[in-house]
């Protein structure tokens, strides 16, 4: 069968390539003519959609959905019925997952079935009912759809513990060296970039955040002779000359992580690396340190959310102002340059206290900051408290952007979030030091168009 999988345009401006859906195309290749669309590399919307449909006929359309494409979704969605009500079409990734049945009933009659969890071992099940013209559903497992009114969800399988079983992404259907060189942010060192991953997982369940629910609450791991030979891999055949490691905690296991690194040490690759999805602060040490700066690390992102303690306590970081100020500064002797992450406007949060967080992340020896409006994920712990307390009713999906702060905490506007997150990017990088570091790490007249452009949507738009 002919096989699309879809990631959906989105308001994101970080393109950069799926590997949900490259995993998922590998799982079934050998059975099925698999062919990906990033609709947002391409910079195809709507009509254009509908003429790229219209140039093969495919027997299976899945998109990939988080929170804020549900409505660009069901647009495709209607595309796809329009053009050919026989196509069978399936929808997954992290909506899905946490918010099964309230998928279903968005989307309606527009959509099939859905897919919940990792789909590697379910959806070529999946194919195969397809295929054969089977419609008992009721054995693949993560499955749901509508039939006779009625929701059906099949119960999950547990998670693939071993992930070199998985196999590799699909890299020649992705093609990354085709990917804009700012994938995951404003800056990089070395081009072409992918992104890989070395575990799945992460116990620590941070109140506002997904991760545990999608990805589960153990870390499951790749070899460090598999993940080596993904580098390799991508070192010859795509020429990739940076890594961004975008596992859920990569440092959490100490040893897989030293493991890691030390492997791509010995491979003398000579590629730049970057960990731009965060790094847990408290996990990282000297010995890390060291060896992550002699293999290449140039930028270490970290999850700081807060300058206040209060509010550390309550996203259940485990963390402490004065435990960042000891990490950071640990980091900053070593010479890797850092990233900081802030959230602001967490529940019960006061505006003195999103002060104290911009003030702090400025006292902070950082190159960067990033300022995110909180959101509440469907799924997380923090976002059941505010619906159980009738604090969160919105329903427009379509703004539940980092950027558009769809909720603010009592007390304070979300036109007064927006002024107060704008305020802190202004204030962080107009110091002349910042300034002049990051202007001098642009590598091309598109790189400055680009900062440009992301500066405009962050900032004045």
């Amino acid at each position: 069968m002919n096989v699309l999988l879809v990631k959906p345009y989105s308001k994101s401006d970080h393109i950069q390539p799926s590997l949900g859906l490259a995993y998922l195309a590998s799982s079934i290749r050998h059975k099925h003519n698999v062919f990906l669309l990033d609709m947002l590399r391409l910079d195809i919307r709507d009509s254009s959609f509908r003429e790229y449909l219209k140039q093969k006929k495919y027997d299976v359309i899945g998109f990939q959905l988080y929170t804020v494409e549900l409505e660009i979704v069901r647009k495709l969605l209607l595309i796809v019925r329009d053009i050919s009500p026989t196509i069978i079409t399936i929808v997954g990734g992290p909506h899905a997952t946490v918010c099964p049945e309230e998928t279903l009933k968005f989307f309606g009659d527009n959509i099939d079935f859905i897919s919940i969890g990792e789909a590697e071992r379910n959806f070529p099940l999946f194919l195969d009912k397809i295929e054969n013209k089977d419609r008992n559903f009721s054995d693949v497992p993560g499955l749901g759809w509508q039939e006779n009114n009625k929701i059906n969800i099949n119960p999950t399988v547990s998670f693939e513990n071993d992930l070199d079983k998985i196999g590799f992404p699909a890299w020649d259907l992705i093609r990354p060296q085709e990917y804009p060189p700012a994938q995951h942010g404003a800056f990089f060192k070395n081009f072409p970039i992918a992104p890989i991953i070395t575990s799945r997982g992460c116990p620590i369940q941070c109140s506002f955040c997904s991760a545990p629910i999608i990805s589960g609450k153990r870390i499951r791991k790749r070899s460090p002779d598999n993940v080596l030979e993904e580098i390799k891999l991508l070192y010859h055949n795509y020429g990739i000359r940076e890594i961004h490691i975008v596992d859920d905690n990569f440092t959490l296991d100490k040893q897989h992580a030293i493991s890691v690194l030390q492997k791509i040490y010995d491979s003398n690759l000579g590629i730049s690396i970057s960990f731009p999805n965060g790094l847990k602060v408290e996990s990282l040490d000297e010995e890390l340190l060291i060896l992550m700066k002699k293999c290449g690390v140039y930028l270490i992102s970290l999850g700081i959310e807060s300058g206040s303690n209060r509010i550390l306590k309550l996203m259940n970081k485990k963390l402490t102002v004065e435990k960042i100020k000891e990490k950071v500064e640990l980091i900053n002797k070593i010479g890797i340059d850092m990233a900081g992450f802030f959230i602001l406007g967490f529940p019960s949060e006061t505006k003195e206290e999103i002060e104290q967080t911009i003030k702090f992340s400025m006292q902070l020896p950082l190159i960067r900051a990033n300022y995110f409006n909180f959101l509440p994920l469907p799924g997380t712990k923090i976002y059941h408290e505010l619906l159980q307390n009738g604090e969160l009713s919105h329903t427009d999906w379509s703004n539940f952007f980092f950027m558009t702060a769809p909720y603010a905490p009592q007390g304070i506007t979300n036109k007064h979030l927006r002024s107060l997150q704008r305020k802190a990017f202004i204030k962080f990088y107009s110091r002349p030091r910042i300034f002049l570091k990051n202007i001098c790490q642009i590598k091309s007249y598109s790189h400055f168009k680009y900062l440009l452009k992301r500066f405009y949507r962050w900032i004045l738009s």
